[in-house]
């Protein structure tokens, strides 16, 4: 699995966009992004120009290019002279590919670019990293490098997918296959503080994916989840079934990383097929043509509330920093748009918002 944590575009709205940064802050307000820029399909050729239109976009941020020199350099032009003090360069000198076997990745390539980008954020050089690269290498190298937060066993992979109001965020999308009640919970309480840190929403509703809203549906794990969330003090709305998800009645749906992975790419599948068998409709004579040509404006709406580039990036919760997913094929725009939720968990607080909830969470449990 290398693009479990890829996003898909949310339907009837535009796709979800974080506060301008405030010129007006002070200095002592920015922050710093570690990028991976050999990671992903394309590598520097879109992870550097994405980092820049970022720098232009957001005034109070600096980022850091880790990779080969060799392969940055002819990228930046006069970029460094541009950004003066706001663009760094880190020489690393091995690529984690897109097929590295884990321990390859871990335990072989320690001047990796994914590995050097990680290694910025625990030394607090910078405030969230960023990779477009393997998922399965980027998820074990940080829970190595940065560590879990108290109380939370597994990191999790969240993510966005499309609704009739608007957007729902997914987790995990499949960094855990194989989960426990206490898991789940944990989930909940992450994705949570993320929802709220990103879209200032004081209490987000938070839906378990089913088989049927009914309590006494699901199996085993799945119904004694449901009580812990009933009893968390989260905004529990209840079990969500499938099509659910797509109605928008809840900000988050909880579920394992086998079915939430299913869920993405099922998602991700339907949307191409939609676009296909409407070009191919429109291309068949000349009068569907004629009638792909009128409804132009529509077909072009249609396909930006589809743009899956506009949700990219994917956080993996429950590290001690911030860690930002891109999907391995992004563009430009894409990669863009992952940059801009790293630093908007950055400049939130993500890790340190979910470590008060789960150490409030741990202090009201009973005592065993």
């Amino acid at each position: 699995m290398h693009d479990s944590a890829g996003n898909s575009c949310a339907v009837g709205v535009i796709a979800p966009s974080f506060p301008a940064p405030d010129s007006s802050l002070t200095l002592a307000m920015t922050l710093t992004l570690a990028i991976d820029c050999m990671g992903g399909d394309h590598g520097p050729r879109v992870t550097v120009p994405a980092a820049l239109d970022f720098l232009r976009r957001d005034t109070l941020c600096s980022v850091i290019l880790v990779g080969r020199e060799a392969d940055l350099l002819p990228l930046l032009g006069n970029a460094r002279e541009e950004f003066t003090g706001r663009l760094a360069l880190r020489h690393a000198s091995e690529v984690v590919e897109m097929d590295e076997p884990l321990a390859s990745a871990l335990r072989v390539k320690k001047d990796s670019s994914m590995r050097v980008a990680i290694e910025l954020v625990k030394s607090g050089e910078a405030q969230g990293a960023l990779s477009a690269g393997n998922t399965g290498a980027l998820m074990a190298i940080s829970r190595f490098v940065l560590k879990t937060l108290p109380g939370i066993d597994r990191p999790a992979i969240s993510g966005i997918v499309p609704t009739l109001k608007g957007h729902v965020h997914v987790l995990d999308l499949g960094a855990n296959v194989d989960c426990q009640p206490e898991h789940l919970l944990q989930f909940g309480i992450m994705g949570s503080m993320l929802v709220s840190a990103l879209e200032h929403k004081e209490r987000p509703t938070v839906g378990l994916l089913n088989i049927g809203e009914e309590d006494i549906k699901g199996n085993d794990i799945v119904k004694r989840a449901g009580e812990l969330l009933r009893e968390s003090g989260l905004n529990f709305y209840g079990n969500v079934e499938g099509d659910d998800i797509y109605k928008g009645k809840v900000d988050l749906v909880v579920c394992d990383g086998f079915v939430g992975n299913a869920v993405l790419k099922a998602s991700e599948g339907l949307a191409h097929i939609i676009s296909t068998a409407l070009r191919e409709e429109f291309s068949r004579n000349a009068f569907t043509k004629l009638a792909g040509l009128i409804s132009l404006p529509v077909i072009n709406a249609f396909k930006r509330r589809f743009d899956s580039r506009r949700y990219n990036g994917g956080s993996l919760l429950g590290l001690r920093g911030v860690v930002v997913k891109s999907h391995g094929s992004a563009d430009v725009l894409a990669f863009r748009h992952a940059l801009e939720c790293a630093a908007e968990a950055a400049r939130q607080g993500l890790p340190e918002r979910i470590a008060e909830r789960m150490a409030a969470q741990l202090a009201a449990m009973p005592a065993t």
